[in-house]
C-alpha cells in the first residue's frame, strides 16, 4: 500500500495529493533477501551482485554507453557546462564540462496504439490510502 497526503500549492492555490515516503529507505541486504526468495540465487550471492552493479553500470557509462536494464529502465550520463555557449565548434573544449549527472528514464510497454500500457516499478495493482500517520519535522537550523 502507498501513502499520499493533501498539499496546498502556493502558486496554483489548488489542493493537490503528494507521496508519503514512509520509513527508512530499502538497503542492500532487504533487496538482496528479498531476491532470494523469489529465485534460486542465494542472499549472498544476491547481494554480491548488488554490491558491484553500480560500479560496473559507472564503468559502462564512462565509455560512453547507456545502460538498460531489462524490468527497470536505461540510465545515461548528462552534463552541465560552464558559460554560456560558444560562438565556434573549435571553442568547445572538455574543460567546460562542471557537472555529471545520472538520468534514468523507467522501462516501459505500449499499447498497439503507441501509449504507454505500462512503467517498470510502478505495480499495477498499487493501492493508494492517505496517510493519517504523524509527519516527520523538518528540524530548524
Amino acid at each position: 500500500m502507498a501513502f499520499f497526503k493533501k498539499v496546498l500549492k502556493k502558486i496554483t492555490g489548488k489542493w493537490y495529493p503528494e507521496v508519503v515516503i514512509v520509513g527508512k529507505p530499502v538497503t542492500t541486504d532487504e533487496v538482496a533477501d528479498r531476491l532470494a526468495e523469489i529465485s534460486t540465487v542465494s542472499r549472498g550471492d544476491t547481494y554480491a551482485v548488488l554490491k558491484d552493479l553500480g560500479q560496473v553500470m559507472g564503468q559502462f557509462m564512462a565509455e560512453g554507453r547507456t545502460v538498460k536494464l531489462q524490468g527497470i529502465g536505461t540510465f545515461y550520463y548528462t552534463i552541465v557546462a560552464t558559460g554560456m555557449g560558444q560562438s565556434k565548434a573549435e571553442d568547445v573544449k572538455a574543460s567546460q564540462i562542471e557537472n555529471v549527472r545520472v538520468r534514468f528514464i523507467p522501462e516501459t510497454t505500449r499499447t498497439a496504439s503507441n501509449k504507454v500500457a505500462t512503467r517498470s516499478m510502478v505495480n499495477q495493482k498499487i493501492w493508494w490510502e492517505e496517510w493519517k500517520g504523524e509527519e516527520k519535522k523538518k528540524p530548524t537550523p
